[in-house]
């Protein structure tokens, strides 16, 4: 059973004729030798969030680069892709997800000629992102050029030698490079589309979807992949009760002694410890929680710039807008104009982001590690 490719807009593309409205569409290319987990990911936080209204915010649909028809999986089944290469003309947003059977693409870093004619529908400006070794396509595109891009750490080296022009991190769960932004593997995935929906909508909004399919709201890009020791020996003691009790007391002045008090542990013990569950050190970590608090406070109330501050632990407006600066690339005021413009008219706007999504020193954004799959 087959399904018309798609010709036209779809009824959800049409503005409302009353407020110009329309979702955002997302289209995620789907290509023989998918990851069908990986696959799944953007449907399942793109097709999440509402506005106020209840409008859904984006509409995610699947192309393959052939007719409507069957696309082969890593498994032992085959998925059924119901658009052609046509959807990509009318996407904002391309996802290219994993797959294992690129072909020339993977081997010899070129395009085949059915995927360049697909690619060559995109219009100018459209938001592409990969997910782990789908970069591979966008560098064989020639879209890397010169720009940071990132994939699963254990096909870094290959990719780096196969597309010398493009500057891979093999370090970072994913780079946001403004129009082009690419991931690790698998639960990466995740943290890249979250970030898409928080650079578009706020905090609020993609902790709101993070809540609902039950993943951590928010890792920064510039965590690390891999580590040695990603679960803590459950012989040992763990640091979560500290890290509970600083969250609730974000707004007060925290030492580090106090957390270590926390735990019964001796100072040494307890940094030693958290980094070791965490990825950084307790003071890179109290930046993180503090900077998604002020982005929360910023964009949900009417508090002014000094009381964000001092809720949200930074003491001063000076220090907050520094700290934001470094983590967002963006003053306070400038945030939440952004998202309050956004919230008010019901459309997506993109918030700038930092070129470089790895911390310059503990003032800056905190990065926790995780390893990934």
């Amino acid at each position: 059973m087959t399904s018309a490719s798609h010709t036209g807009p779809t009824p959800d593309q049409v503005p409302d004729p009353a407020t110009g409205f329309r979702p955002h569409r997302v289209v995620v290319l789907a290509l023989d030798g998918l990851l069908p987990f990986e696959l799944g990911i953007p449907h399942r936080i793109f097709g999440r969030p509402k506005d106020a209204l209840g409008r859904r915010l984006y509409e995610v649909v699947t192309c393959s680069v052939r007719p409507p028809g069957p696309v082969e999986t890593d498994a032992d089944f085959a998925i059924h892709v119901a658009h052609g290469p046509q959807a990509l003309a009318d996407a904002d947003t391309v996802i290219i997800p994993a797959s294992y059977e690129l072909g020339p693409v993977h081997a010899e870093g070129v395009l085949t000629e059915e995927l360049a004619a697909a690619l060559a529908r995109l219009r100018p400006g459209t938001r592409l992102a990969s997910i782990c070794t789908g970069v591979y396509v966008l560098a064989a595109a020639g879209l890397l050029d010169g720009r940071p891009a990132t994939t699963h750490w254990a096909d870094a080296a290959r990719l780096q030698r196969l597309f010398p022009k493009v500057r891979v991190d093999p370090d970072v769960l994913f780079i946001d490079d403004g129009d082009v932004l690419t991931s690790a593997g698998v639960a990466a995935g995740i943290d890249l589309c979250l970030h898409m929906v928080r650079r578009d909508h706020g905090a609020a909004v993609a902790n709101d979807v993070a809540r609902r399919t039950v993943v951590p709201p928010h890792r920064d890009g510039g965590q690390a992949q891999y580590i040695e020791r990603p679960v803590p020996d459950p012989q040992q003691a763990s640091t979560t009760t500290a890290r509970a009790w600083a969250l609730g007391r974000l707004h007060e002045p925290i030492q580090l002694r106090d957390m270590a008090a926390q735990e019964s542990m001796s100072v040494r013990t307890f940094t030693r410890r958290f980094r070791e569950e965490t990825g950084v050190s307790p003071g890179q970590w109290l930046t993180q929680q503090r900077v998604e608090r002020a982005r929360h406070l910023l964009e949900t109330t009417d508090r002014s710039v000094d009381q964000v501050a001092r809720d949200a632990g930074f003491g001063t407006a000076q220090s907050m807008r520094q700290h934001l600066q470094a983590a967002l690339g963006v003053t306070p005021t400038a945030y939440r104009r952004t998202f309050r413009t956004t919230r008010d008219k019901g459309a997506v706007q993109n918030v700038s982001t930092p070129r470089a999504t790895r911390p310059a020193s503990a003032s800056a954004a905190a990065f926790s590690k995780s390893s990934t799959g």
